[in-house]
């Protein structure tokens, strides 16, 4: 007896096949994507290198114009808008630094600019004459000997900012020439033999006091109790900044401190 003739039915996969393939493609996309991603920031990064690169390379040929500018050649180039290129350079330096006290290193002055400078120097010369440097001191009275004489400032005469006085002392606060003065008025004997001697010192706080100037005067021959006279010195010298000047006399118990007598004073060439 025949028996009819049936295909056989197709064979499925088998679960386990099928979790292996899902999750073989679950892992490629999960890679795909990282790969990606890492792609992606290792592009972004290189390419804010290259602007990087690019900026700095920019800023360069821009300083090596504005250098080229400085000089004669670049000047008669035809290739270079040096006007231009400068007055950028300055203005990234007045936003940059906001009014520097350094003197920019690439700069071109023009007859303005320089006319400019010279009437700001004109002008801080014109408000130094109107407030000289100076100090005048009328002596102080002391009864017991002192080493240094002793000072105070009258209504009368000038005194300066940049010129302190500590302790019967003149110190500067500007380098310069300086013209220093002194009179001493004193009162002398027949019997004194030995002479009334002026000392204008600079004094050096780690080191011997330097003399300065010296004046002398030998006693009177007049028999009255005292009889006055006066001793007086006076020169330019170049003080530093800091710099102290002081007066001392032989005996300080013979000054004579009577009104405009005795005096010290310092003002700036």
């Amino acid at each position: 007896m025949n028996e009819p003739y049936s295909p056989a039915a197709p064979s499925s996969p088998s679960p386990g096949t099928m979790k292996m393939l899902v999750g073989f493609l679950a892992a490629f996309v999960v890679a795909q994507t990282i790969g990606t991603t890492l792609f992606c920031l290792y592009l972004h990064m290189k390419m804010d290198k290259m602007e990087e690169t690019l900026s700095l390379n920019e800023d360069y040929v821009f300083l090596r114009r504005v250098q080229k500018c400085q000089t004669a050649e670049g000047h008669r180039s035809t290739l270079l808008d040096c006007d231009k290129i400068l007055s950028s350079f300055q203005d990234l330096q007045c936003k940059d630094g906001g009014g520097s006290k350094q003197q920019p290193k690439f700069e071109k002055q023009t007859g303005h600019e320089h006319s400019h400078s010279k009437g700001k120097n004109e002008t801080a010369a014109a408000a130094e004459r109107r407030q000289p440097i100076a100090a005048h001191l009328a002596g102080v009275m002391n009864s017991r000997a002192v080493s240094v004489l002793e000072w105070r400032k009258t209504g009368y005469a000038p005194t300066s900012s940049l010129i302190s006085y500590h302790e019967g002392k003149l110190k500067v606060e500007r380098a310069g020439l300086y013209y220093i003065y002194a009179q001493v008025s004193f009162c002398t004997k027949a019997t004194t033999s030995a002479p009334f001697t002026l000392y204008i010192y600079l004094y050096l706080p780690k080191e011997d006091d330097r003399l300065l100037l010296k004046g002398l005067d030998t006693h009177s021959t007049s028999q009255a109790f005292c009889d006055l006279q006066s001793v007086r010195g006076g020169g330019v010298f170049e003080l530093r900044e800091g710099d102290m000047v002081f007066v001392n006399v032989t005996d300080s118990t013979r000054v004579n401190y009577s009104h405009g007598s005795t005096y010290f004073g310092i003002f700036k060439l």
